[in-house]
């Protein structure tokens, strides 16, 4: 199977067709009508100008949504910080949000209710795509929550194989592009408030990081590729979480 390209190669990708089709396109068309070389070259220079100013357009425009999105101050956040951003981005969208035990969650990290409908939400704060194993978690956890949707939000994105797998199991997924949408969507409000909150709240944060294993503290370790959370147990209980 093929790997799924990232959105910057997207990107790239979508800058390049759209000059070669607005110089080259124009040239062709221009020619194919006047006959005339250099007038085809000038015709074909303005439209490469013109898809140059648009593209110019709407890099500025994803940057400033970037910026208004607060998006790489998630990037920032520790996992626990991450499920409390999303717990308070849901209120704020009408929804009940609770919190799932760190020990035993089931594979899930929320649970969201509104009148009739019950979502269990996991929450995926990487840097890396997020594979299937997330999608399997989610999967497992509606039944045990009686949950009617799953969903998985991540400020990353997912693999081939993880959205392959979530369509065929009704997982909806909701990457960085999603996220950053529904957050600059939510009443037009700028989310620095939630950001801020989530920051104050990583005292609070800390306290959960409880070994999912044997439910003794996780504290910080440091091995040859870089920190990770470790038990406290160790080396009789050996559960570890990635930090990123």
């Amino acid at each position: 199977m093929a790997k799924r390209k990232s959105a910057a190669k997207r990107e790239e990708e979508f800058v390049d067709a759209v000059v070669k089709v607005s110089s080259v396109g124009l040239f062709i068309v221009a020619y194919l009508i006047t006959s005339d070389v250099k007038l085809s070259l000038i015709i074909g220079g303005v439209g490469f100008v013109s898809a140059f100013i648009f593209l110019f357009y709407r890099k500025a425009k994803y940057k400033q949504s970037v910026k208004r999105s607060k998006i790489e101050e998630i990037d920032q956040m520790t996992g626990i910080q991450f499920e409390y951003y999303l717990k308070l981005f849901f209120q704020q969208q009408g929804y009940r949000v609770d919190e799932t035990k760190t020990t035993g969650d089931f594979g899930a990290d929320l649970v969201l209710s509104k009148k009739e409908s019950r979502i269990i939400v996991q929450a995926k704060r990487y840097k890396n795509r997020v594979g299937i194993k997330a999608i399997q978690e989610a999967v497992s956890a509606v039944a045990h929550y009686r949950a009617k949707e799953a969903w998985v939000v991540t400020n990353s994105e997912f693999t081939a194989a993880a959205m392959e797998l979530a369509r065929s199991n009704k997982v909806k997924l909701i990457e960085r592009e999603e996220l950053m949408k529904m957050i600059l969507e939510l009443n037009g409000e700028e989310p620095t408030h939630l950001v801020a909150s989530t920051k104050e709240a990583e005292d609070v944060g800390e306290i959960k990081l409880i070994c999912k294993r044997c439910g003794d503290v996780l504290i910080k370790r440091k091995s040859s590729r870089g920190e990770f959370y470790g038990c406290k147990s160790f080396p009789k209980c050996r559960y570890k979480e990635n930090i990123s």
